[in-house]
């Protein structure tokens, strides 16, 4: 047992006697798979508050030959994987937190360290096999081969430097090429895991860690359940803690992945759990630095991408081109892609498609904006609920008015067509999402409905709301086509009030038009 060979590893114990506590152990059997063969290198990259330090002491606890971990892992669901027993503490691990290990060093100093006190650790477990003469990989290379017994090796925070040290290349390529001579190719490597937020550093099209397995934000592969909480475990602990399961996917949910379409903030919904209260648990690490800081970079319309996702639209980007890094970007799809990683954005695998997740992350959109000073957009939000409740009043003509203002303070977005004024329509209802569900392009009695305004359940007391768009033509008609096409329907089971709402925009005079009424659904 030393400071990084079998460390001595109680947190895990600790994570799992705290309540709420979802088990997450099913990833382990999924690396016993890998163990020992050609996809023995693993990297997986997720956002702050995402568990990634929590899992890297679990892997420690199992694999740790030093200690019995039998108690800890014999009620999750590992212990009904024929794969367990197999790999439960039967393995050296080496367990490395680089965030630690950087403080305050460099990274020639941080090597020499590691490198200084592994040597220790391993002369006071293998006194027999010890050899001043040889250096840290050749001593791993004996041990290995006079034992047979493999290293499992957990780096966790492993891109701190391409964080911290964003500017310095010149650190950052000893630090990889340091990486590479330790674990590539090496028998001694049983598995090696790395954990952090961003992918392997890429230099123009290759990485000097090429033989790592990439799990990410963007390609999760067949790690989707276990980056973050799936829609089934939230269930479950919505109903034992007696919490409203769409209050808590309003604010944490909207991850999304192939094989889990639902994933959730694992570490917001802990704590909204624990202490009752849902409200933006997200901290300004410094990833919050990073989001004020790129999003105020215009590179090829970024600010008009960014207006358009707190619009609630979803957009195509590629993300090939990214290099994995906080300061290398060709144009907005890079700093989208970032954004990504850092947790800032859903992504659609299958479509391309990026997207604000939650209210938590809006919010945090919307503070980074107010540093940002985003004057022009935080004047169309802050009328936003002044915009609500003149439509709730029915007041047409203040509606109209309040549009033509967040049509000014988003003048910069490309306003040609009815989709354009639907971005302008909903970034002027933006404080409407606290009380609506709000679905766009919903298919409702014989065609589909721009926009339906469906209270929350706390909001019994708002009127439901079916809102049409029309461009160039008129408000007037807007309510017709409402109640000819019948998409009132979306609404049938509301016993509440209902409003139709009309809006056009005249191309000629350059302003909005609106036409409220009061609907029966009964009387229909």
């Amino acid at each position: 047992m030393g400071l990084y060979l079998n460390p001595k590893h109680k947190l895990f114990e600790e994570t799992k006697n705290t309540k709420p506590y979802v088990d997450k152990s099913g990833l382990i059997a999924v690396l016993n798979g890998m163990i020992r063969t050609n996809d023995r290198y693993v990297c997986i990259s997720r956002p702050r508050r995402f568990g990634k330090t929590i899992t890297a002491n679990m892997l420690c606890s199992y694999y740790d030959r030093e200690k019995d971990s039998t108690g800890l892992f014999a009620d999750l669901s590992i212990a009904g994987d024929r794969s367990y027993s197999l790999h439960l503490n039967k393995y050296n691990v080496i367990f490395l937190n680089i965030a630690e290990l950087l403080s305050r060093r460099s990274v020639s100093e941080m090597i020499d360290q590691v490198e200084k006190l592994l040597l220790r650790d391993l002369d006071k477990t293998y006194p027999e096999f010890s050899n001043p003469a040889l250096d840290l990989v050749n001593s791993l290379k004996e041990i290995y081969m006079e034992t047979d017994v493999g290293f499992v090796i957990i780096i966790d925070e492993w891109d701190c430097i391409f964080r911290e040290r964003r500017d310095n290349t010149a650190e950052q390529k000893e630090y990889l090429e340091f990486l590479r001579a330790f674990l590539k190719d090496q028998p001694y490597v049983s598995l090696a895991y790395m954990t952090g937020i961003l992918p392997i550093k890429k230099y123009g099209s290759h990485s000097a860690l090429s033989m790592f397995k990439e799990i990410s934000m963007i390609s999760p592969k067949n790690f989707d359940r276990y980056i973050g909480f799936t829609a089934e475990e939230v269930q479950s602990l919505c109903a034992q803690y007696d919490m409203d399961y769409n209050e808590m996917s309003r604010w944490y949910n909207g991850y999304s992945f192939p094989k889990a379409p639902s994933v959730f903030n694992p570490r917001s919904v802990v704590a909204a759990l624990q202490s009752g209260i849902f409200e933006n648990y997200w901290t300004q690490t410094e990833t919050f630095e990073a989001l004020k800081i790129y999003i105020d970079l215009n590179f090829n319309g970024l600010r008009e991408s960014i207006v358009s996702l707190l619009a609630g639209e979803k957009m195509q980007i590629d993300t090939s081109n990214f290099t994995n890094d906080m300061v290398t970007f060709d144009g907005k799809d890079d700093v989208l892609s970032l954004l990504i990683h850092l947790g800032y954005l859903g992504y659609m695998k299958d479509s391309g498609e990026v997207f604000i997740p939650n209210k938590e992350i809006n919010d945090e959109f919307v503070t980074a904006i107010k540093s940002a000073k985003w004057t022009e957009v935080l004047a169309a939000i802050k009328t936003s609920d002044e915009l609500l409740k003149a439509t709730w009043r029915m007041e047409a003509d203040a509606v109209a008015g309040y549009i033509n203002i967040a049509h000014e303070e988003t003048s910069h977005l490309n306003y040609s067509d009815e989709n354009a004024l639907s971005y302008v329509v909903s970034l002027a209802y933006y404080s409407a999402r606290d009380y609506y569900t709000i679905t766009r392009g919903m298919p409702s009695g014989k065609g589909y409905a721009d926009m339906i305004f469906l209270p929350r359940y706390n909001h019994s007391d708002k009127p439901a709301m079916v809102v049409e768009l029309k461009w160039d033509q008129s408000a007037r008609g807007a309510i017709q086509q409402i109640k000819e096409k019948k998409y009132f329907s979306a609404l049938e089971g509301h016993a509440g009030r209902i409003l139709l709402v009309g809006i056009n925009y005249d191309k000629k005079t350059k302003e909005h038009a609106c036409v409220i009424e009061k609907f029966d659904l009964q009387g229909e």
